[in-house]
């Protein structure tokens, strides 16, 4: 039996992403033709990240460019810190805090540039491509529960069932009877509508 490859985030305590990398591939595995050109929102991608790695792995998201007034070393979310370049590439901006970063060992970093790669892996870093982490990201979206709907749809033999069926529970469940706390419409009482 072949045996699967080791988890990149396995024993990662920093994880720096090259955001910009990541946002074109994802578009790409989205099916957007390189004519649209626009990658997605770089807002794509914090909360979905930090659904994705473990809590106890600090992330830092770098961009190209520069951010919106007030954006520069703000933390998006709890352990997510979204990092613009400014004048400078992204890829120099990666460079320079695996090299400030303690414990190199310990930090993965997600880049498509292999000279920038191959510099990080001498530094004492692992990386891994951006593609590999475009697809986790695909593979959770598909298969998270989406905010709204907490618990699996039901089967379609139950849809068409009672309301006892519906709910899972007993014929002999109490049911909701208005009275007090409830609320029942009867019209403005000013207007001399008649109450029920």
């Amino acid at each position: 039996m072949p045996r699967s490859a080791p988890d990149p985030l396995e024993g990662t305590a920093r994880l720096f992403v090259d955001g910009t990398n990541l946002l074109h591939a994802l578009g790409r595995a989205r099916g957007a033709t390189p004519a649209e050109g626009r990658p997605l929102p770089a807002a794509a991608l914090v909360g979905r990240l930090r659904a994705l790695v473990p809590a106890g792995t600090a992330v830092t998201i770098v961009l190209d460019g520069m951010p919106a007034p007030g954006a520069i070393g703000r933390r998006a979310t709890s352990g997510v810190d979204v990092r613009y370049a400014g004048s400078r590439s992204a890829d120099v901006l990666l460079h320079d805090l695996t090299r400030t970063t303690p414990n190199p060992e310990l930090t993965l970093v997600v880049t498509d540039d292999v000279e920038l790669g191959r510099a990080l892996r001498a530094l004492g870093a692992r990386t891994a491509h951006g593609s590999w982490l475009a697809g986790r990201l695909d593979r959770q979206r598909l298969v998270a529960p989406s905010a709204g709907r907490p618990k699996p749809p039901r089967d379609a033999s139950s849809v068409g069932g009672s309301g006892a069926d519906r709910d899972g529970g007993d014929g002999d469940a109490p049911r909701w009877k208005p009275g007090r706390g409830a609320t029942k419409k009867t019209g403005n009482p000013k207007r001399g509508h008649p109450r029920a």
